[in-house]
C-alpha cells in the first residue's frame, strides 16, 4: 500500500500536504541574484509554495519593488534579508491538512487599510488547522471603502480564492466586524455591497463575529507594515464570481 507520494511538487501522505523536499533543497543552495531574470525565477520557484508561508507579499516586497518599471537594480541588505528569510520558511514550512470533506470549512477573514487577507481550515478535535494562507494588497481605488466594505470585500476575495474547496460545504466565517452580519439582511446598501451579498447567497455559509485580538490566524495577514505604500501596482481585483454552467455542449449541423 502506497502510503505517501509526490503528486505536483507536494508531498502527500497521512499526516497532510508538505513541500517537495527535492526542490526546496536546489532552492536552499541558490546564490542571492544578480539580475532581474533572477529575481523572477526566484520568486517564480517562491510563489508555487506561498500557501505554506505567511506573509509572503510582506517579506518579497523588497524584491517584487525591483521588478518595478524603471526601478535601478541596488541588491541591498533589505533584498538579501527577503531572500534569505523565504528559503529558510521553505525549508521550516507547515504541514497543511488536506481538507475533510464531511466537515465544515472555516473561513478567518480580516481587512486593513491597504490589504485582506484569509485563512482557510478546519477544526478537528476543537482544534483550527490551517488547509491554504491566502492575501492580496488592495488597489487605490478598494483603499477607498469604508471598514464595513472592506471587510466584505476580504470575505468575497476568500471565497473567490477557496471557491473549488468550499463549493457544496457548510463554511463559517470568522471576521472582526460586527455589521457584517446584519448586512446580509439589508436591502438598502450599496449597490456594489448588495452584488456581493448576493453573489455570498449562493454558498451554506454562517457568520460567526471574532474579536481582532482574537482573530490571530487572519491579523497576521492584513496587519503587514508596508515600506512602499506609494508604489503599489494597481492591480484589478475580480470582485463578482464569473458564471458556471455545467454538462453543457453546444452541437451544429452543417447543410
Amino acid at each position: 500500500m502506497v502510503r505517501e507520494g509526490l503528486v505536483l511538487g507536494h508531498k502527500i501522505s497521512a499526516k497532510g500536504i508538505e513541500v517537495d523536499v527535492a526542490k526546496i533543497e536546489v532552492i536552499e543552495k541558490l546564490p542571492p541574484p544578480t539580475n532581474i531574470k533572477a529575481i523572477r525565477s526566484f520568486l517564480g520557484h517562491g510563489c508555487f509554495y506561498r500557501r505554506f508561508i505567511k506573509d509572503f507579499s510582506k517579506i518579497t516586497k523588497p524584491l517584487t519593488h525591483l521588478l518595478e518599471k524603471d526601478a535601478p537594480f541596488i541588491f541591498d541588505d533589505s533584498c538579501i534579508s527577503a531572500f534569505e528569510s523565504i528559503k529558510e520558511k521553505l525549508i521550516n514550512a507547515p504541514i497543511m491538512i488536506a481538507p475533510v470533506w464531511d466537515l465544515p470549512f472555516e473561513i478567518m477573514c480580516d481587512a486593513s487599510s491597504f490589504a485582506v487577507g484569509a485563512v482557510l481550515g478546519q477544526r478537528i478535535s476543537k482544534n483550527f488547522h490551517p488547509i491554504y494562507y491566502a492575501s492580496k494588497t488592495l488597489t487605490s481605488a478598494q483603499e477607498n471603502y469604508t471598514t464595513t466594505e472592506k471587510e466584505l470585500l476580504a470575505v468575497v476575495f476568500a471565497f473567490d480564492k477557496f471557491r473549488p474547496y468550499i463549493t457544496l460545504s457548510k463554511i463559517i466565517v470568522f471576521t472582526d466586524h460586527s455589521a457584517l452580519k446584519y448586512l446580509l439582511a439589508k436591502t438598502d446598501a450599496k449597490p456594489r455591497l448588495i452584488r456581493w451579498v448576493l453573489l455570498l447567497q449562493e454558498f451554506d455559509l454562517e457568520i460567526r463575529d471574532k474579536r481582532g485580538a482574537e482573530n490571530l490566524a487572519a491579523d497576521h495577514l492584513s496587519r503587514l507594515d508596508n515600506p512602499f505604500i506609494e508604489k503599489l501596482n494597481e492591480k484589478s481585483f475580480n470582485d463578482y464570481f464569473p458564471d458556471e454552467k455545467l454538462l453543457l455542449v453546444n452541437t451544429s449541423t452543417s447543410p
